[in-house]
């Protein structure tokens, strides 16, 4: 089996977890919605699930695009984007903008969400993220007053060569795939309190 043939099976393996699990987050979010409606479902613990599954969700769907396959044709919403980003490092206080277009090929929407998440990366206490999607060009601008001390982990975004990172980094190497699979490469622009990648 060759190393693309590889990348895409895991593609489709992620593409099919997605999946798989998009129907009972699903189910579970009905059955939620239908106590509430009928009035057992007004407490604070029913808050806390319908709060995480509406988390789970979003969090499903945000994986869907960045490690699932996205084949050339593929189209993914403005509406579908913003909801996705939104949820990338809101635990860490990361403020995101970006204004797609109304519709984005699923390839450069890919190579986006796992820009963003190597954002969250390199973000631990927040700050701010423009993300740029025009002309064929992904542009992510981070700016905080503190960011991570140790930006190694920035080294596979271009080195094919080196080791594989950990599972909890391991859409650094997927967005230097993503970038590959668009015939790019990703270059990155060091600041002071700043940070720049483009693809």
């Amino acid at each position: 089996m060759t190393q693309t043939e590889s990348a895409q099976l895991n593609a489709l393996l992620g593409s099919r977890i997605c999946h798989d699990l998009i129907s009972p987050l699903g189910a579970i979010g009905n059955g939620v919605e239908l106590l509430q409606m009928s009035g057992m479902g007004d407490s604070a613990e029913m808050s806390l699930i319908s709060d995480s599954v509406t988390a789970a969700n979003t969090r499903v769907r945000m994986f869907r695009i960045a490690f699932g396959a996205a084949e050339p044709g593929q189209m993914l919403s403005r509406s579908e984007l913003l909801t996705v980003a939104r949820t990338v490092g809101a635990d860490r206080r990361m403020r995101v903008e970006w204004s797609p277009p109304e519709q984005l090929p699923r390839r450069e929407g890919k190579l986006a969400i796992l820009l963003l998440l190597v954002a969250e990366s390199c973000l631990p206490f927040g700050g701010d993220v423009r993300v740029v999607t025009a002309q064929n060009r992904v542009n992510v601008v981070l700016t905080a007053p503190r960011m991570r001390e140790d930006l190694s982990l920035l080294d596979h975004l271009r080195d094919p060569a080196g080791p594989l990172p950990g599972a909890s980094e391991i859409h650094l190497p997927l967005a230097r795939m993503a970038a590959s699979d668009l015939d790019r490469r990703i270059t990155v622009s060091k600041g002071a309190q700043r940070l720049e990648f483009t693809a």
